[in-house]
């Protein structure tokens, strides 16, 4: 089949695809990309990784609020004396509210605060990536439809153009101008076609597959890709625009700040820690002992050995930063790599356009010649199969080439960090990574705040 499938799995369709434009009313590339957007589970995962990060923000900050602890206890006891083989028995009850708070602890709670919110922030870089995946993953979805549409409508042509052939030959074979091997040619070619057609119908199926599982729904009549993306004047430009926007590399930046954070964390557990507890109860017995208390103390407490367990933790610290550091690097190689691969991808499809253009014309040439020829007895029908399997060739390939071009350019988009729903201005909601954040960032109790939760999250779910 030419190898058009090849090209679909780098996917993309073009404007050389604009003859094969459904009427008003189609689907176009923004409503995928809008369905793509609300109906994605991926991107419902990862707003839900995002809120637990934001918990581990809520989790830091309650470290710096007292522990306040309810105990009741009640217990029966049976006392036989030896010697006067007297029994007593003393039923007591206990009741008791006991606070507790760290004044002092040399950087502990601060550093863990500071490297929870360098999570947040790395996790939501993280989720425009993933956005961007999912966009990017919808873009091709769609024209892959239309490509498999257009090649399709290519093979029925192709199918029908044959047909016409076989009953051209079989008319000259019955007043004797052609043999019967001119008919059998035909006849081959026309097996050949019905069976690329029905392989290319296979591959449309398959096509509409990948775009439900994108969108939610099958397509329906699909309009003409817009125009491509503009796209920077130049190679450093659109490197330079990477290195700023790209959310790979922004979280990568944050990860390695919250690993920094940890190390501060490792050190400041083996300082001390001073707290000030507080405590107030009664006691009940069934004799005459029964009283009330009060107490109020302040602690200081320093791991002196713990077996090596601080240290090991010190050093796994400053691994994880050197591992986040490199990490960050090969991220920066990487996008850059990613931005020149599609830059160099944009160039060579122009060039590969230009040649199947002039491939096409010389094509279509020679299928004309060849043909005239037939008529005048100079060429076989095998002769014209040929030259019209090479135009066929020629358009198909003109095709592929130009899907995967517009293909590029997204993926460039998306290789510079520009591939949102925001920056492609779809013109709806779009979740909002700061409202469920505001709402728990200081540690509400959920018994005061659950109402409030169970709103931001319905919200939330509509965008």
């Amino acid at each position: 089949m030419f190898g058009w499938k090849r090209y679909l799995a780098a996917g993309a369709a073009t404007a050389a695809l604009v003859a094969f434009a459904p009427a008003a009313q189609s689907e176009t590339l923004a409503d995928a990309l809008i369905a793509a957007y609300r109906h994605s589970h991926l991107l419902d995962q990862n707003r839900a990784l995002l809120r637990a990060a934001d918990e581990d923000v809520a989790t830091a900050v309650a470290a710096l609020r007292p522990v306040i602890t309810f105990v009741a206890n009640a217990y029966h006891q049976d006392r036989r004396f030896a010697h006067s083989k007297a029994e007593t028995e003393i039923d007591t009850n206990s009741i008791s509210l006991s606070a507790e708070l760290v004044l002092l602890d040399f950087g502990r709670r601060d550093a863990s605060i500071k490297a929870a919110k360098e999570a947040v922030l790395a996790t939501r870089a993280g989720l425009v990536g993933v956005e961007q995946s999912v966009l990017l993953d919808t873009v091709q979805a769609y024209v892959n439809v239309r490509l498999a549409q257009a090649i399709v409508d290519l093979r029925r042509n192709n199918t029908r153009v044959i047909g016409e052939e076989l009953k051209a030959s079989q008319d000259r074979f019955d007043v004797g101008e052609v043999t019967r091997t001119d008919v059998a040619q035909a006849e081959s070619a026309l097996g050949a076609a019905r069976a690329q057609l029905a392989s290319a119908e296979g591959d449309l199926l398959v096509q509409r597959e990948a775009y439900k599982a994108m969108t939610g729904a099958y397509p329906g009549k699909l309009a003409a890709v817009p125009a491509a993306p503009r796209l920077p004047k130049s190679l450093d430009e659109a490197v330079a625009i990477a290195m700023r926007n790209h959310p790979n590399l922004i979280s990568a930046q944050h990860s390695v700040k919250a690993a920094e954070l940890n190390v501060e964390l490792a050190k400041a557990n083996m300082r001390p820690q001073i707290g000030v507890t507080a405590e107030v109860g009664s006691e009940l017995t069934n004799s005459s002992s029964d009283y009330d208390y009060g107490s109020v103390g302040i602690s200081a407490s320093q791991t002196i050995y713990a077996g090596g367990r601080l240290t090991a933790l010190m050093r796994r610290a400053y691994a994880g930063q050197e591992a986040e550091k490199a990490a960050l690097l090969n991220t920066t190689v990487s996008v850059e790599q990613s931005v020149a691969n599609a830059w160099s991808s944009l160039q060579v499809l122009g060039a590969q356009i230009a040649a199947n253009t002039a491939q096409i014309e010389a094509a279509q040439t020679a299928f004309d010649g060849v043909r005239e020829e037939a008529k005048l007895g100079a060429r076989t029908t095998l002769d014209v199969l040929d030259a019209e399997q090479d135009l066929l060739d020629a358009r198909a390939a003109r095709f592929e080439s130009e899907a995967n071009r517009y293909y590029a350019s997204y993926a460039l988009l998306a290789a510079m960090g520009q591939l949102t729903v925001e920056k492609l201005n779809l013109g709806i909601p779009t979740y909002d990574v700061a409202t469920y954040y505001n709402v728990v960032k200081d540690a509400p109790a959920m018994s005061f705040q659950g109402e409030a939760l169970d709103r931001v999250l319905k919200s939330l779910n509509k965008e």
